[in-house]
């Protein structure tokens, strides 16, 4: 019998690289999100703190070392399985670059206006407008067993956007 307790919060950064109105996003290879485009970005290490992470996270998937960065929002997901995440979401603009190499998936640069005809999770596409429009977030996403979003919250004025 694992001693692990489902349900707790991960603890997690994401960074979307930026470059005018291109994003470099990672096209996955495993759960969660296979097959989907999304930041970069990843677990917070022990006694890490959010600004270190996202910084190791865009090195260790890209090779990218991010000189700047803008703190975007939060995003809690929760479902009633093992998808329980809490994120911060930054923003890095960058030189372009050739796509470099990941071991997490296939990096590409993705227009703005390809975003909405890629497959992304939903709440990204929500993100991303949040990110252009300059608006700080606070995302609450809720997820049923089949992890199908069955709502999202903005924290900061309670408004239910889905």
């Amino acid at each position: 019998m694992s001693n692990e307790v489902t349900g707790l919060k991960r603890v997690a950064t994401l960074c979307i690289l930026r470059n005018k109105d291109k994003f470099l996003l990672l096209k996955r290879l495993k759960e969660p999100n296979k097959d989907m485009y999304v930041p970069v970005g990843g677990k917070l290490d022990p006694f890490e703190n959010p600004d270190d992470a996202v910084v190791r996270e865009v090195m260790e998937e890209t090779g990218i070392h991010i000189t700047s960065k803008q703190f975007c929002g939060m995003l809690t997901e929760t479902s009633p399985v093992n998808y329980n995440w809490i994120s911060y979401v930054y923003v890095s603009d960058i030189e372009y670059v050739e796509v470099p190499y990941c071991n997490e998936g296939d990096l590409e640069w993705i227009s703005a206006d390809e975003l909405e005809s890629i497959p992304t999770p939903l709440t990204d596409l929500y993100i991303y407008d949040y990110v252009a429009k300059g608006k700080l977030f606070a995302f609450n996403a809720l997820y049923d067993s089949a992890l199908n979003l069955t709502g999202l919250w903005e924290q900061y004025d309670g408004t239910k956007i889905k």
